[in-house]
């Protein structure tokens, strides 16, 4: 049986970038920005990038639109865009058996994107989104929120109202899921016969 491979390692990008992309991806070089000095380890940020690319749209549209409209108008963040969704594919890789040499098993359709998040003090905060399929403003809209995420002022409440929320609602809808495939399971048994 052949199971996916999960090191993110393996999925890489495709280097194409579409022809109506413009060439937008310039970083400004005197911006201060708060990756070089990124408070969240890795599979903190690894994490929550994982639901916000993984929530349906809509949900996790009606939780950011509660979340920002709840901020005042000085609170407000301000986005740049670094790099505007591009729908490309990705290489999707495998082992055979989960646990053999890996192989490429198919190409996935992915986009991508990049924001820039400026802050009031001119702290600049880079997000990033990946997501499965061609939805434009979901990769948009989880990129800003993983911005925020990396913030002192928004990583809490966004945790808290967005992030946690998606959190339960996946881990229910798989529990639901297993308990329906458990009620199909089958266990299977060998009669031996008496002169074996």
């Amino acid at each position: 049986m052949t199971q996916p491979d999960a090191r993110p390692s393996d999925a890489r990008p495709s280097d194409a970038r579409p022809s109506d992309a413009r060439p937008s991806d310039a970083r400004p070089s005197d911006a201060r920005t708060a990756s070089s000095v990124d408070p969240h380890p890795a599979p903190e940020r690894k994490a929550w990038m994982a639901v916000l690319a993984k929530a349906a749209p809509p949900r996790l549209k009606a939780l950011a639109e509660d979340y920002l409209g709840s901020l005042s108008e000085e609170a407000a963040p301000a986005f740049t865009m670094l790099r505007r969704p591009e729908t490309g594919l990705v290489m999707v890789r495998a082992r055979a058996g989960g646990a053999g040499a890996p192989f490429n098993m198919g190409e996935m359709t992915a986009t991508r994107c990049t924001v820039l998040l400026n802050e009031a003090d001119g702290t600049q905060t880079t997000g990033v989104a990946y997501i499965a399929g061609r939805d434009q403003a979901h990769a948009a809209l989880a990129a800003k929120l993983d911005a925020l995420l990396q913030t002192a002022a928004h990583h809490d409440a966004v945790q808290a109202r967005i992030v946690h929320p998606l959190e339960r609602e996946r881990a229910a809808r798989r529990t639901k899921r297993r308990a329906q495939v458990g009620a199909t399971k089958v266990d299977f048994f060998t009669l031996v016969r008496g002169e074996d």
